[in-house]
């Protein structure tokens, strides 16, 4: 599949807080409090200077070839080759059949910046000690990386199943927070409650309390308050029982009664600032600013010199339209030694809104280069240019890129993105072409401009953008892969073998891609061949889970006649993604897919 754009990256929302409410129900703001929930990797980290000295000994008697192998594993891994160490180490624990083996592997995998080798090792860690807890965890927090929510859950799952607490409640606000559809997970989340002896783990409320979230987010409001009650009967004192009610309250409109169940909340875990930003903003949409304000300077003195949190709370109030309130939180950073570039971005959303262009447009300027750099300068830009005032809009994205050398590209990129947004593609093709003459060799701008032509149905001109990228830089795998996966999605006449070759070069340089297996797979199923397509196929869908993906596999699976599992497939597709072009276009042609 062809790689994201580099637009996806910078393209932003028109709105500064169209999501503040919704983010700060989900626990973004929390986090920030309480500390990130990371994945389960962290003990695979090296305390010391050789990160296998933590693995366990081998101790059993081996003949020499078995000697051998463990011999060279070892030593590349001090020689810090660790690929070939997993390699050797798995090679060995599936000839013993020892796991101690392949939680050695698991332990070089780490260090190897290979996630599908890191994965391996751990399935191989797994398979010989399923009843273990240390892979089964690994597992899900690999899975949670690649963005496979449902088969996080499933490893979680078998957790609870072994007696072990699988943190599903934690899980959940996870996935609401990261925009994952609650759906799928739900209705896995049934069928593990409703198998025989659910009810009786020692964290069953934790299941239930997960249960309860999932019913909230998919519009079952009635079986989440009714499972909720029964929750709070037995197990009052869950801090996450009074904040699903208050966001149950909250999403219902019932705002008095989200307040009453965050007071609650508060006294059960007085030490959590979620209950207190729950009340600042149940306060706020109740029309009571003072009550509002003093949660908020609370919260602001027991977390002191937090910059971030600062921001966070004036973004809460200017999503409620109270901009006086929002001010004074922010101008106490802006007067500091160190602004946050946040700081200036909200004070300029603030004189946007309030109308005054001008100010905004110096406060949008003072963003600094840091993660809210590029959307200062798009705001800007936009705001200009719904006032009428596209000539200073594009002055200014060009004085600007003259200021900030370092942007120079992405802000070519984003007065691109502005003119097509304004109905103006020529001024676009020619601001992009006028750039491209003065440094014919920029690799984003011409890889910008063959992906424009490939949008435009302009092959010839796509081909000839990229070949010159890879003319002047042989190892640029975006391009290689882009031009092969192009050559192999078009089926062109005699020219398979080359897209072949394309792609798997950029395999080569970088074999994690989940993007690039894709192709890999893809290709060779043009060629005629699905079943050397159907691993690689596999292998990308685990590592990135994408609608392109799932459409290619399950017109492989259907082609082997695997008809069950490419509709299976195809039903899961649907389900989990929000948009699916690929996946309606192949039930298009296989109407027979159709779950």
């Amino acid at each position: 599949m062809l790689a994201a754009g580099i637009l996806d990256e910078i393209r932003m929302p028109p709105t500064l807080t169209r999501n503040i409410r919704q983010g700060l129900a989900s626990l973004g703001l929390a986090t920030l409090l309480t500390g990130c929930q990371g994945m389960p990797l962290t003990h695979l980290m090296p305390g010391h200077e050789d990160p296998l000295d933590s693995a366990p000994p081998i101790e059993r008697g081996l003949d020499a070839e078995g000697l051998s192998t463990l011999l060279v594993a070892e030593l590349s891994g001090q020689r810090g080759d660790y690929r070939r160490a997993t390699q050797g180490y798995m090679a060995m624990a599936e000839r013993y059949q020892v796991a101690e083996l392949a939680e050695r592997a698991t332990l070089a995998a780490r260090f190897s910046n290979d996630p599908l080798l890191l994965e391996e090792a751990v399935e191989q860690w797994h398979l010989l000690s399923p009843m273990a807890e240390a892979p089964l965890r690994l597992l899900a927090g690999l899975a949670l990386q690649r963005g496979d929510w449902v088969g996080a859950l499933e490893k979680r799952l078998l957790l609870v199943e072994q007696g072990a607490h699988g943190e599903l409640t934690l899980f959940m606000e996870l996935a609401l927070d990261a925009g994952v559809p609650p759906l799928p997970l739900r209705e896995r989340l049934s069928e593990h409650l409703s198998r025989p002896g659910a009810s009786d783990h020692p964290h069953h409320h934790d299941a239930m309390l997960a249960m309860a979230i999932l019913e909230a987010a998919t519009g079952q409001s009635h079986l989440a308050q009714t499972r909720l009650d029964d929750l709070a009967r037995d197990h009052s004192e869950l801090p996450a029982l009074w904040m699903t009610r208050a966001r149950l309250a909250l999403d219902d409109g019932n705002t008095s009664q989200a307040r009453d169940a965050a007071r609650r909340g508060l006294e059960v875990s007085p030490d959590d600032p979620r209950f207190l930003l729950l009340l600042a903003q149940t306060e706020l949409q109740l029309g009571n600013v003072a009550a509002a304000e003093a949660h908020t300077d609370t919260l602001l003195d027991e977390h002191e010199g937090n910059q971030e949190l600062r921001t966070s709370l004036a973004a809460l109030f200017l999503e409620d339209g109270h901009f006086e309130a929002a001010r004074r939180l922010l101008l106490p950073l802006v007067s500091s030694d160190q602004p946050p570039p946040t700081a200036y971005y909200l004070l300029g959303a603030i004189a946007e809104q309030e109308g005054e262009v001008d100010n905004a447009l110096l406060y949008y300027r003072q963003v600094a280069t840091g993660g809210d750099f590029i959307r200062a300068r798009l705001r800007a830009a936009r705001m200009l240019i719904e006032d009428d005032r596209l000539l200073d809009a594009r002055a200014f994205l060009r004085i600007e890129r003259l200021r900030h050398e370092d942007h120079f590209n992405e802000l070519v990129m984003l007065e691109v993105e502005l003119l097509d947004e304004a109905g103006m593609t020529g001024e676009a093709d020619a601001l992009l072409d006028r750039e491209l003459a003065r440094t014919p060799n920029d690799e984003q701008l011409l890889y910008l401009r063959a992906m424009r032509a490939w949008s435009e149905g302009d092959i010839e001109a796509m081909e000839r953008d990229l070949t010159r990228i890879i003319e002047r830089n042989p190892d640029n795998a975006t391009a290689l892969n882009a031009l092969g996966y192009t050559l192999a999605d078009l089926n062109i006449e005699g020219r398979l073998e080359e897209a072949r070759e394309l792609i798997e070069r950029a395999h080569e340089i970088e074999p994690g891609s989940g993007a690039i297996m894709d192709s890999l797979g893809w290709v060779y199923f043009r060629l005629g061949d699905p079943e050397r397509a159907l691993p690689w196929l596999e292998r990308a869908y685990a590592a990135m889970p994408d609608q392109e993906i799932a459409a290619h596999l399950a017109e492989v699976l259907w082609t082997l006649e695997r008809h069950d599992d490419a509709r299976s497939l195809v039903e899961e597709a649907l389900q989990r993604f929000d948009e699916h072009p690929v996946i309606d276009e192949l039930l298009e042609r296989i109407p027979e897919l159709r779950p």
